[in-house]
């Protein structure tokens, strides 16, 4: 079997919800054809850098799988089919990267910097 990543772009007027049911509905797919999903992750909703039918953002998430590539022809083919999903890429990987993503890495970084206390004008010198 070999390893892929799969990821892959919901419209934005579907609840973050149903992009969870949508990403595990294609890891029961993939589960079911003999593979197995390493990893899950939802990066959010995000800004497109352009429209894709009409979207200016969309709902994205990641899967990191190990699986035969009917599995993956069959997973593919129903992203295609999916009036919900945007696009979708999947590459194939020598390794899988079970940590965190860049992504969600980054996103959690600028959320500690938000969270910092900062100085106020009244500590600032005249």
């Amino acid at each position: 079997m070999a390893l892929y990543e799969n990821v892959f772009i919901a419209r934005q007027d579907v609840p973050t919800t149903q992009v969870e049911t949508l990403t595990n509905q294609f890891a029961e797919l993939v589960t079911s054809l003999g593979g197995t999903v390493s990893k899950k992750e939802y990066w959010g909703l995000r800004s497109l850098t352009y429209r894709i039918k009409k979207n200016r953002k969309g709902h994205y998430s990641l899967l990191a799988l190990n699986a035969p590539s009917d599995a993956v022809k069959e997973m593919e083919r129903q992203l295609s089919i999916n009036e919900d999903v945007l696009r979708y890429l999947t590459v194939r990987v020598e390794e899988l990267d079970l940590e965190l993503s860049p992504v969600l890495a980054r996103r959690d970084r600028d959320r500690d910097r938000s969270e910092r206390p900062g100085r106020s004008y009244d500590d600032m010198p005249v």
